[in-house]
């Protein structure tokens, strides 16, 4: 795979031609205000590296899942406006993507300027199960450049126009964020420094059965958490109340735990629980005066919404030991401060623990960043949640297999 150190030695670099990022600006919204940049902060060293360079940058990326056509609620203009303040310089806005403003703007790049292409999902062709239609789309796309840089780490295990058929029509090459992402992925894959300790938590475990599956055969110890523990917690035989449960899960849940005990993987999942009678109004925030729990002493009607403080304690201190930590999802609904405290606690164990630690992207990312946790605490916090997943699955990502020579 080239890297973009690569792409800049060669020769003349990218002076004066036109350079595709396709990069995750796929940050959420409350209204038009960013509530998270982190993915925007994360790309910016790319742009800026290309753009110093001399390069004409045109970036691209999607926002939220618009159904192949313009919604004003997905807008990237308040993404491109945000980009231009870090980058400390003005970039244009093409309200297309490979419309007659896309062309214009383009057009008018000179040297170091850089141009953000408005959401590639307000067309069809970008996330077309046709193959035909996705490569004509990729082949309008192309026409608005010279060379291809792939720095969307979220969208790699996507097969679309702009990640997967893009690269093969331009001279192509890794972006910064993508090449530490693999090189990240690979620590947790290929030389594991033990004990490998897993966090996996978020509100399904049908989401994560697959990383579970294949983790069953790399890590040392798993923890569970969130809504999916319960599903666990019921293959146990423990009444789960009203709580988050995925029956159908059951058996494979099942199989996933003898499977543990067989190979000698400790499983831990909670020992006591927050409950509620209902879940949170997150917007409000009021009081909701929870009950802690024994994990196997579920009250009917109850639901729980987070670790309890024995559960908390026991997984801070199955952290303690460990040289190589992955976490993948919140304990609870930590956007309620009644429960925060077992996502607060595995974070806290992460920066306590002398491992090297990844938070893997999405959620885990935002409640790192909401319970306010200096980042740079943590050994690497991915971009892509969905991506690292599936990564850890064993499975080949299209966007980075793209970029392959």
């Amino acid at each position: 795979m080239k890297t973009i150190d690569e792409l800049l030695a060669d020769g003349d670099g990218v002076r004066g031609k036109r350079v595709f990022v396709r990069a995750d600006l796929n940050v959420p919204l409350s209204g038009t205000t960013i509530t998270d940049d982190g993915r925007i902060r994360a790309v910016q060293p790319t742009i800026a590296r290309l753009a110093q360079a001399g390069a004409r940058v045109i970036v691209a990326s999607h926002l939220g899942r618009p159904k192949g056509a313009p919604e004003p609620a997905f807008s990237l203009a308040p993404a491109a406006a945000r980009l231009g303040e870090l980058l400390g310089q003005k970039v244009a806005f093409a309200t297309d993507t490979v419309g007659e403003s896309a062309r214009s703007v383009v057009g008018a790049l000179g040297d170091g300027d850089v141009a953000v292409l408005e959401n590639l999902r307000f067309n069809p062709g970008e996330t077309a199960k046709d193959d035909a239609e996705r490569g004509a789309f990729a082949d309008r796309l192309a026409e608005l450049a010279d060379v291809y840089v792939g720095d969307g780490f979220g969208a790699v295990h996507r097969k679309h126009a702009s990640v997967y058929d893009l690269p093969a029509r331009l001279p192509h090459a890794a972006g910064g964020l993508i090449a530490t992402e693999v090189g990240v992925l690979k620590k947790l894959t290929e030389d594991v420094s033990r004990p490998y300790v897993v966090v996996l938590g978020g509100a399904k475990v049908s989401d994560k059965l697959g990383v579970i599956d294949h983790l069953l055969e790399k890590a040392d110890r798993i923890l569970i958490g969130g809504g999916m523990a319960f599903t666990f917690l019921k293959a146990k035989g423990y009444e789960v109340g009203s709580s988050l449960l995925q029956e159908d899960q059951i058996p494979v849940v099942r199989e996933y735990l003898r499977r543990a005990d067989e190979r000698g993987v400790e499983f831990v999942l909670p020992v006591d629980l927050k409950v509620a009678a209902e879940f949170p109004d997150l917007k409000a925030k009021a009081p909701t005066h929870p009950e802690t729990v024994p994990a196997d002493a579920m009250p009917a009607g109850k639901m729980g919404l987070d670790n309890g403080p024995e559960t908390c304690a026991l997984y801070a201190a199955k952290l303690a030991d460990a040289a190589t930590v992955f976490w993948n999802g919140p304990m609870g609904v930590f956007e309620h401060p009644d429960f925060a405290e077992g996502t607060r606690a595995v974070a806290q164990g992460l920066i306590d623990s002398s491992a090297f630690t990844v938070v893997g992207g999405g959620d885990s990312a935002a409640a790192v960043r909401t319970l306010g946790f200096d980042e740079s605490a943590f050994g690497h916090i991915s971009t892509g949640g969905g991506a690292s997943l599936e990564y850890l699955e064993g499975k080949t990502l299209p966007g980075l297999a793209a970029l392959e020579d």
